[in-house]
């Protein structure tokens, strides 16, 4: 049985590209296998729409994942997964976000990808530190570690086109450690610094959260990238497309 997800009704209206990327993450293993416990692949509307219709099969896409975010045995009994909702909390628990669960579900998100970014500046080495400050033009007193941390993590936790561009850097970096590919973007030479920077640090925190979670299993190493990438396709389908390119194109 499949229930009906307010939060994830958006699938339909995403891109092709970026919804492979969910389907990915959900149905295949680091190495590139096909899960033992996915069962979106066996289904009738993945032989059909995998992997060139894949809004056709938002539905399918969500019913996954909810089975994923749910307990296996309580899933028999449910004839169904958990809310999004239920999996995104879980995973801001799991990754140690700082975050108001009454909040509206874009929050939460965007205090995910704070998060992960945030902990990827902190593990960064100084000379990468440094090319950030450079090409974001941003004032530091000192080029100590602990001054461009400092900066960097301000710089994110401000408004303006910085939140939209996190999206993007966060997600872009998982997909590449994950599925060994980035996203389809058209950014400039500033952003795909960003870009550059960030996929080392984040490769490097996943692995230590894998480390971590093995012994719980493997629900959270398909929960987490794919929250992170709801996270990016939300904020992303919320500008329009001259937006899009203001903030994937700014001038250097």
């Amino acid at each position: 049985m499949k229930i009906l997800d307010e939060d994830l009704e958006f699938l339909a209206k995403c891109g092709n590209e970026d919804l492979r990327v969910l389907v990915d993450y959900l149905t295949k293993d680091k190495d590139g296998d096909t899960r033992w416990t996915e069962e979106l692949t066996g289904s009738e509307t993945y032989q059909l729409y995998y992997p060139n219709q894949l809004q056709t099969m938002w539905l399918d896409i969500a019913h996954e994942l909810q089975k994923f975010g749910g307990n296996s045995i309580m899933n028999l009994f449910r004839g169904h997964g958990v809310p999004y909702r239920e999996i995104l909390l879980d995973v801001c628990k799991k990754m140690k976000v700082n975050f108001n669960k009454k909040a509206k579900i874009e929050f939460i998100e965007d205090s995910l990808l704070r998060k992960v970014a945030e902990d990827a500046i902190e593990r960064m080495s100084p000379s990468d530190l440094k090319s950030l400050i450079d090409s974001s033009n941003l004032k530091v007193a000192n080029y100590s570690k602990e001054a461009m941390v400092a900066a960097l993590q301000m710089a994110i936790r401000m408004g303006g086109f910085m939140p939209y561009q996190i999206a993007v850097i966060v997600a872009n970096a998982v997909c590449r450690a994950l599925l060994g590919r980035g996203l389809s973007l058209a950014v400039n030479a500033g952003l795909t610094r960003w870009l550059s920077v960030f996929a080392g640090p984040i490769g490097w925190l996943l692995t230590v959260i894998w480390t971590a979670i093995d012994v719980a299993g493997p629900a959270f190493r398909i929960t987490i990238p794919c929250c992170i990438h709801i996270a990016y396709m939300r904020k992303m389908l919320s500008l329009s497309d001259e937006q899009k390119k203001e903030i994937l194109l700014l001038q250097d």
